[in-house]
């Protein structure tokens, strides 16, 4: 019976070899050799095409670190938060308007960046909250036409003349109203925060940069725009930083004469030299497009823009659900098409494009399927979406509801992960 030695001369246990001079698997913590046969009670871990085929699948479904190859179209962001959007506007219900400023949140945190867009969903939070007390004291000082049997308190009411019926200033307080302005402040700062969601995660420089050519020349606008406050308050800070390591004042009128100064001209040399580039790129220059081209292009693209506006407003209605989709739908088909007419008149390459991938479509689709699923809540579960203020009642959480907005998490565990945020 042939034996194999315990240690090589690594000091490394060695491996059994058959005649065909294949490894066997399988050594003991003895150093003994444990094959298939001589161990009937052990089970070794030998990788089957199976579980190959599941750990591809898995780590084709798991979000990879960010790159500028593999990352995220800006437009799926905005279509994400539009759609959670539109599932608040479909609803006064404050369990689910929470859940959904939960959802927004949850992805905020989990894919947003360090850049100085993404900082802005807390202004978007705090600007909800604003939102929701400033509902709250119009319905306590200028009345509201709920009724409430539940006197809060009642103010001092001033007279108005007869020709202001209807109106109010001050008198009876109840719980019913001011319940009723908290549900509808709550269904517009939660708006807010969907959009305020959408600004921390989509890069707008690589939005604008994805605009169709018709609207080249205003994306560049908007860019630059964009890039001269950031740094004007970076040389401001600059400045400041060297008159204060200069032991000179940074504070006062003088100061402040002193620093804006300098602070002008160099925005000034940053405008000479973008002017300047963008001339040497081919800015301004369109091509020859035939007239009948042209009048097609305004026709549609305003006939669009005035479809959107109305399908937008029918999905944001309560009563405009029937007619606002179909409205929408054609109106972005019009606009599409206008804006690819008239983007003939662009002569202009792209560099390095962003696409459109599988993760891209998983984004925006899980907005929109928030969206749907919402409006189609309405038809079944109207009282739970829409709870009732008279008489007092506190509001159920409906499970399917509640489900559906859950979709909106997707966006959290298929885009990809900042490098600043693994």
């Amino acid at each position: 019976m042939s034996t194999a030695s315990g240690r090589d001369g690594s000091g490394r246990d060695g491996s059994d070899r058959g005649g065909s001079g294949r490894t066997v698997p399988g050594r003991g913590a003895s150093g003994r050799t444990a094959s298939a046969h001589s161990a009937p009670g052990r089970t070794t871990s030998v990788p089957t095409p199976t579980r190959s085929a599941f750990r591809r699948a898995f780590d084709a479904l798991s979000a990879p670190v960010a790159t500028r190859a593999n990352a995220l179209h800006a437009g799926a962001w905005w279509l994400w938060a539009l759609g959670l959007a539109v599932a608040a506007s479909r609803t006064t219900n404050p369990l689910l308007l929470g859940l959904i400023v939960g959802v927004a949140g949850y992805v905020v945190a989990a894919r947003r960046t360090d850049a100085p867009w993404a900082r802005s969903y807390g202004a978007f939070v705090k600007l909800g909250l604003f939102v929701v007390a400033l509902r709250v004291l119009f319905s306590v000082f200028l009345g509201s036409p709920i009724p409430g049997t539940h006197l809060l308190f009642t103010l001092p009411e001033v007279p108005l003349p007869d020709w202001a019926q209807g109106v109010r200033i001050g008198g009876r307080v109840t719980a019913e109203q001011v319940l009723f302005a908290v549900y509808d402040g709550a269904k517009l700062a939660t708006l807010l925060i969907c959009v305020g969601a959408a600004n921390a995660l989509a890069n707008p420089a690589r939005l604008l940069k994805s605009l169709p050519g018709a609207l080249y020349e205003a994306g560049v606008a908007v860019v630059v725009a964009m890039t001269f406050a950031p740094n004007m308050v970076a040389d401001v800070v600059r400045l400041r930083t060297a008159r204060r390591l200069r032991g000179r004042p940074t504070g006062g009128v003088r100061a402040v004469l002193q620093i804006g100064l300098p602070v002008l001209e160099g925005a000034l040399e940053r405008s000479v030299a973008v002017a300047a580039s963008m001339d040497a790129r081919g800015y301004g220059r369109t091509a020859h497009v035939p007239a009948a081209v042209r009048r097609t292009t305004n026709v549609l693209t305003l006939g669009g823009l005035l479809g959107i506006c109305a399908g937008s407003y029918g999905l944001l209605a309560a009563e405009g659900a029937g007619y606002g989709l179909p409205l929408l739908g054609a109106g972005l088909l019009a606009a599409v098409a206008g804006l690819r007419l008239g983007g003939r008149r662009t002569v202009r390459t792209r560099y390095r494009p962003d696409r459109w991938g599988a993760r891209s479509w998983l984004v925006a689709g899980s907005g929109v399927a928030v969206a749907v699923l919402m409006i189609r809540a309405n038809a079944y579960a109207p009282e739970a979406l829409h709870p009732g203020v008279v008489p007092l009642a506190a509001p159920e959480l409906p499970l399917l509801p509640a489900l559906s907005i859950l979709v909106g998490l997707v966006p959290a565990f298929v885009a990809p992960v900042p490098e600043e945020n693994p």
